[in-house]
């Protein structure tokens, strides 16, 4: 993903609008550099170090995805700069507007060449699925990739 400086090296100017949301994503980017020079943790699986920047990957691809579908707060031109630009993720951006993939978390939770079945991600369950049948509770499930807890769109 890019990072924005105070330097700004974009492809082009940024059009009309984006200081509106600049600083929002400057402090997406802030904890994005946080979590990537983040030591990882002693004693836990090594796919973990990588679900806190997924996750704000998630996050800032959501806030672009919401300005511009939901609250149509920005432009056509904004939003194309911000995804030529790769501040927001439109590979998964395009699954939001599909049906049953609009709580998706990452893509790679979709991808069946990702897991050892041919299946999606467990976080694609729905959650009245993943109940004990002995005694009726829930079980706590994790994605590997990204950390999900459940990103099923019946959820």
């Amino acid at each position: 993903m890019a990072k924005i400086t105070n330097k700004h090296k974009y492809k082009k100017r940024p059009p009309e609008g984006f200081s509106k949301i600049e600083t929002t994503l400057a402090k997406f980017a802030q904890k994005l550099k946080d979590a990537e020079s983040k030591p990882l943790k002693l004693n836990r699986p090594k796919h973990e170090g990588t679900w806190e920047i997924m996750q704000l990957n998630h996050q800032r691809s959501r806030y672009v995805y919401d300005l511009y579908y939901k609250k149509k707060m920005i432009t056509r031109e904004l939003y194309d700069w911000l995804l030529v630009n790769k501040l927001a993720d439109k590979d998964l951006i395009a699954k939001w507007k599909k049906k049953g993939y609009e709580h998706l978390c990452c893509l790679r939770c979709i991808q069946v060449s990702e897991t050892n079945q041919g299946t999606t991600c467990i976080c694609r369950v729905p959650k009245a699925s993943l109940k004990d049948t002995k005694r009726g509770e829930e079980k706590d499930v994790r994605c590997v990739n990204c950390g999900c807890r459940g990103c099923a769109s019946s959820d």
